[in-house]
């Protein structure tokens, strides 16, 4: 493993996402505004892949699906299933505490409209890739959507369309490991009913048994 695939407070490598990030950060100058580190325990038993920071969410607090809609269902899941300490997750100072847990996102850095293109998925894989390759072998992977379960595939060396996206599905990787897939916890399918309450709980419980 290269130096270059550890994760990079100070990557540049995309140059639309680092000009985004300086046009943030002049306009927030409180918000993070920078690459997003993963959260949660050193070593679990499930990582869940997320998208990627949400402007007033993570972006701002620096810390994954923190401090924005996407992460009230998010946490408020882990907390019931014995997974955290708290319901809520407000800032990184909060005292929030993961419990066989592991959070973090395909791409480390806000996009624009929440959409990175093909090729900062790409650029930020080989991060993906450490994270995986670092954590314990009975670590299963949890992805919140279409982007983030491909990215798995992607870090794996995986064909895009060897292993199907669908909510609830549970795919077995060449390590061993098992993929398991959600619709993305987002406001629009929450307020949809795309995914409901009781739909996550059941793809999260499958993932954490």
């Amino acid at each position: 493993m290269s130096d270059s695939d550890l994760f990079d407070p100070e990557c540049r490598a995309c140059p639309r996402l680092s000009g985004f990030l300086d046009d943030v950060r002049r306009e927030h100058p409180s918000y993070f505004a920078a690459p997003v580190p993963a959260f949660g325990d050193e070593l679990p038993r499930l990582l869940v892949v997320g998208l990627a920071p949400g402007m007033h969410g993570a972006n701002r607090t620096g810390r994954p699906f923190t401090g924005d809609y996407a992460g009230i269902l998010l946490y408020q899941t882990l907390y019931d299933l014995g997974l955290s300490n708290s319901p809520v997750s407000e800032s990184v100072d909060d005292g929030l505490e993961l419990k066989g847990v592991r959070i973090t996102n395909a791409v480390k850095c806000l996009p624009p409209q929440n959409k990175p293109d093909t090729s900062e998925i790409r650029n930020c894989n080989s991060f993906l890739k450490h994270e995986i390759e670092a954590l314990p072998a009975d670590c299963n992977l949890f992805a919140l959507g279409l982007v983030a379960h491909q990215a798995v595939l992607r870090a794996y060396g995986l064909k895009l369309a060897s292993l199907k996206f669908g909510h609830g599905a549970s795919h077995p990787l060449p390590d061993g490991r098992v993929l398991y897939d959600s619709y993305h916890c987002s406001r629009y399918n929450t307020q949809t009913k795309r995914l409901t309450t009781e739909m996550f709980m059941g793809a999260f419980s499958r993932a954490v048994m």
